[in-house]
C-alpha cells in the first residue's frame, strides 16, 4: 500500500520552491533607459545580465524627461537610469548595490554619480576611480551605502 501522505508533503514542498524561486527570478526584473549611442550604458546593461538581471534595454532620445519623471536629482545624475522595484538607479551602480537596494523600502533609489572610471560598465585597465553609491532616502536627503576605493 502506497503512502500518499508523504507524497504530498514532497508535492507541497516542490511546490513551495518553485513558487520561491519564480519569485526570486522576478524580483530581479529592471527597466533600464539610456541614450541609443551610448556604449557604456550597454556595458553596465551587460554587468546586470552577468549578475542574474533580467534587463529589458530601452533606448531613449531625451533622458532629462526619464530623470526628472523617476525624481532622479540632478546632483545624482549620470549616462543612464535603471528602474526596479518603483525605484531607481542611477548610473554605474554595482549590482550587488542594486539587490541591496530591493531589501531598503526608506530609498527612492541609488546613484553613482558621473562616470568613475572602474565602476560597472566603466572598466579600464590599471585604473579605478574612489566612487560612492548613494542612495536618496523618501525623505529626500543623500545616504552612503557604499564605498569603493580607487587603486
Amino acid at each position: 500500500m502506497l503512502h500518499t501522505r508523504p507524497l504530498r508533503r514532497i508535492a507541497l514542498l516542490a511546490l513551495l520552491a518553485t513558487s520561491s524561486l519564480a519569485q526570486a527570478a522576478e524580483a530581479l526584473n529592471i527597466d533600464v533607459y539610456r541614450d541609443p549611442n551610448c556604449g557604456c550604458c550597454k556595458a553596465w546593461i551587460s554587468h546586470l545580465k552577468e549578475n542574474g538581471f533580467t534587463v529589458q534595454d530601452h533606448e531613449e532620445p531625451n533622458m532629462s524627461a526619464v530623470k526628472q519623471r523617476l525624481g532622479v536629482e540632478p546632483r545624482l545624475a549620470s549616462c543612464h537610469t535603471g528602474v526596479i522595484d518603483g525605484k531607481f538607479v542611477e548610473g554605474h551602480v554595482p549590482a550587488d548595490q542594486v539587490k541591496a537596494l530591493l531589501k531598503r523600502d526608506d530609498l527612492r533609489g541609488l546613484a553613482v554619480p558621473g562616470m568613475p572610471k572602474g565602476s560597472p560598465g566603466m572598466e579600464v585597465e590599471g585604473r579605478q576611480d574612489a566612487y560612492q553609491v548613494i542612495g536618496l532616502t523618501r525623505a529626500g536627503a543623500d545616504e552612503v551605502v557604499a564605498e569603493y576605493p580607487g587603486k
